[in-house]
């Protein structure tokens, strides 16, 4: 049975050819916000995917299901007329795979000229690269992206699957394809669209590079300002929860020592000078150990000292600001992050459910193949 869908993205038709990772989750974005998005998937289980049509594969959520066989040439048609009438396709495959499946750009965009052909891959289409298997840290190691993710003195270390996966991948794809679509409706001519998680990991580090010409970054860990200073990090407390400070300009600075007891401490009043940071960030470290988290917030929560706990999922989705705002939800009692961002006059609904293989074959052939 087919429900009408509500967001900003509502009429749009997206084909998502199942996989791993990035791609899925593109569509799921996309679903959040109104899309009908519908996966063609496997008619049998991928051991690599987290099984269709159960909760946990919260990248699921909100589409629909068709399950065919691509090694048919009668699904590979199937395939080809659902094609005709979609916007965009989403596949994540290594380069040629596609191809070799008879469903590549080339005889898509035959089939239909508006198609906006979106490839996700982690290094891209072509390049020395492009056949070999890597992950999110391999791409965002490549890239740049990871070089600041740490200590000094100590292995980079980034959060899993955000930075290269998410950021450099999924939401790069997702612009490119909404961009794409927009062309396509203006001149009637579709494209492809070459995501590779190394370029878009790369293309965020732009702010860093920024820095670094204004001379505020350096290739030295701990010698910036993002990465080195006592008032930009993050410090266990007593009870072994974390928290963060980012008082990152002067008068958020001063607010901190204020607050922590400083504002007479000569030893902090020259903060800036990265000479200083590692016997400052030692001092802090012992002065927030002195105290629970739960003690900090109290003080420094809300005020402009730039602070944070540091939460876990479940955490945050039970702190009175992420309640307030309704950032979370438990559907089917697994936790979720609700679609964002908001819209004003086309709100996104609630997460939708996550469909089991192959539920919905007669209803998206009957639909998208009505004239």
């Amino acid at each position: 049975m087919t429900t009408k869908k509500q967001g900003p993205l509502a009429g749009l038709k997206v084909l998502e050819i199942a996989g791993i990772g990035p791609g899925p989750f593109c569509g799921m974005l996309l679903a959040d916000l109104g899309a009908d998005v519908v996966v063609v998937d496997r008619v049998q289980a991928n051991a690599e995917n987290i099984e269709l049509g159960t909760n946990a594969d919260i990248a699921s959520r909100g589409k629909r299901s068709v399950a065919l066989d691509l090694k048919s040439p009668e699904s590979i048609e199937t395939v080809l007329q659902l094609v005709a009438h979609a916007d965009a396709l989403i596949e994540g495959m290594r380069p040629g795979v596609m191809e070799r499946l008879g469903l590549g750009p080339d005889v898509c965009l035959q089939r239909n000229p508006k198609l906006v052909y979106g490839r996700m891959t982690g290094w891209g289409q072509a390049g020395p690269l492009s056949h070999a298997a890597g992950h999110d840290l391999n791409y965002v190691a490549l890239s740049g992206a990871l070089w600041y993710a740490g200590q000094p003195g100590q292995a980079p270390l980034v959060p899993p699957s955000l930075v290269g996966d998410i950021g450099g991948g999924a939401m790069y794809l997702a612009v490119g394809l909404l961009a794409g679509v927009m062309s396509a409706r203006a001149t009637g001519r579709g494209q492809v669209v070459d995501a590779a998680i190394t370029d878009g990991s790369a293309h965020m580090t732009a702010l860093l590079l920024a820095l670094q010409a204004a001379g505020q970054m350096t290739a030295t860990r701990g010698r910036s300002i993002l990465d080195g200073p006592h008032w930009y990090n993050t410090y266990r407390c007593a009870d072994g929860h974390f928290i963060s400070v980012g008082s990152l300009e002067p008068k958020f600075y001063r607010e901190l020592r204020e607050r922590l007891g400083l504002a007479d401490d000569a030893g902090f009043a020259n903060g800036y000078d990265p000479q200083s940071w590692p016997a400052l960030r030692e001092r802090f470290a012992a002065l927030f150990a002195s105290r629970t988290r739960e003690e900090w917030c109290r003080l420094l929560e809300g005020t402009d000292a730039c602070f944070a706990p540091v939460l876990t999922p479940d955490e945050a989705a039970d702190h009175p600001h992420m309640r307030a705002r309704d950032v979370y939800s438990r559907e089917g009692g697994l936790l979720q992050p609700n679609p964002a961002p908001r819209f004003s006059g086309t709100p996104a609904a609630r997460p939708g459910p996550v469909p089991r293989r192959g539920e919905h074959n007669a209803d998206v052939l009957r639909d998208w193949m009505q004239p």
